[in-house]
């Protein structure tokens, strides 16, 4: 539990990763106003640092460029404090990332049907879909990704739902683990010791 004035949050830091499309940019800014926290959106820092669109660092630099952004742009919001973090769908792919981020705190993975991801992407210009089949495309990127993402802390599905009520139960998981964390750190008591046995 961390109290901040009249805020009493669960956390004070909380990542939200999963698939393209699965809400993570809006649910994420919704969470981080809820828990009056910042909100930061790992994609959009990169265009800002780079001053590029994502679809031109790819077509310009390649996707290694904008990996090598990526785990820089990691390694700094590990080290911010109140903030709620929108990850871009590969970062959480990339083990190096992982580790610095569940060692950072709480991972929220969101997760959608691959029609919801189709329903949500198909008129944007996401570098990964550039293809003559992008269903084909999601259900295997989401194949591929399937068992990183259940490494995240916290999985909570998005599929048909007001981003409003996603929040509200990504709050109440996140309640839930600060206190079995708090219940882990508490100190062992010592055991009885029976005088009959000495």
């Amino acid at each position: 539990m961390v109290a901040s004035g009249l805020i009493d949050r669960p956390v004070s830091w909380v990542a939200l990763a999963g698939f393209m499309g699965t809400g993570k940019s809006r649910v994420g800014w919704e969470l981080s106003r809820a828990l009056a926290l910042h909100f930061v959106d790992t994609d959009k820092l990169i265009t800002r640092v780079v001053g590029k669109s994502i679809p031109e660092v790819f077509a310009d630099e390649g996707e290694g460029y904008f990996r090598a952004c990526e785990q820089e742009v990691v390694g700094r919001v590990s080290r911010l404090e109140h903030a709620v973090i929108s990850l871009g769908g590969g970062t959480f792919v990339h083990e190096e990332n992982r580790r610095v981020l569940l060692a950072r705190g709480p991972v929220v993975v969101l997760w959608a049907t691959p029609e919801t991801v189709y329903a949500r992407t198909k008129h944007s210009d996401r570098p990964l879909l550039r293809t003559d089949d992008p269903m084909t495309r999601i259900r295997h990127l989401m194949d591929e990704r399937e068992p990183v993402y259940r490494q995240g802390t916290i999985h909570v599905h998005s599929d048909g739902r007001p981003s409003e009520e996603i929040v509200e139960e990504i709050i109440e998981r996140l309640w839930n683990w600060a206190d079995a964390q708090h219940a882990w750190a508490e100190p062992e008591l010592p055991l009885p010791v029976d005088r009959a046995t000495d």
